[in-house]
């Protein structure tokens, strides 16, 4: 048993338990990384503008929308071409990857196992002769114990490790920044002259 307490007590618990939740903060810090550079690659434009701020990544989009004129008593639809300016980052998903729920199964096993024999032996002869009243009598005996005992301890270390990850809301101040960027969409209408 005191085999048993030791081998337990010998176990490093910061590498089995922090291990694996030091990996997971990495990963979280990672993935916030990976948003800000998301962001940073993906939605400004390449250079700084005046006044030392980056200038946001649009993509314009033209298109021909008919509405009804706008003169007394007429029915007559008038074409206009419309040019939309969207900032780039208001068109995609932003990647904001969370660890939601993090489970840590370790189980040790430990079997001791202790084993002892003992094995004795006689052996023993014992003789006797007479040659003319002379008594010769001769004898051996011998006597052998042997112990043996051996302790072995069996260890059997699992380690499971269960992450779920979801692709989480985008934090506060991001969300209202994103609104504002989808109040930035400018579209613009110019009437289309048909050529006579």
């Amino acid at each position: 048993m005191a085999n048993l307490v030791q081998e337990l007590n010998s176990l490093d618990f910061s590498v089995y338990i922090g291990g694996p939740m030091q990996a997971a903060i990495k990963a979280q810090h990672d993935a916030s990384m990976s948003q800000v550079n998301f962001i940073k690659e993906v939605g400004f434009e390449e250079g700084v503008a005046e006044g030392g701020a980056k200038k946001l990544k649009y993509v314009d989009f033209t298109y021909t929308k008919s509405v009804p004129s706008t003169t007394e008593n007429s029915d007559s639809v008038v074409k206009s071409e419309v040019k939309l300016s969207v900032p780039l980052l208001s068109m995609l998903t932003i990647p904001a990857l969370r660890i939601d729920e993090m489970t840590i199964d370790f189980n040790a096993k430990l079997n001791s196992v202790e084993t002892q024999s003992i094995a004795s032996e006689f052996q023993g002869s014992a003789s006797i002769s007479a040659k003319f009243w002379k008594v010769k009598f001769n004898a051996s005996a011998s006597y052998k114990k042997t112990n043996s005992s051996t302790s072995t301890t069996e260890k059997t270390y699992t380690l499971g490790v269960h992450v779920k990850a979801v692709n989480d809301e985008l934090p506060a101040g991001l969300s209202k920044i994103m609104d504002m960027l989808e109040d930035a969409i400018v579209a613009s209408a110019t009437p289309v002259t048909n050529p006579s």
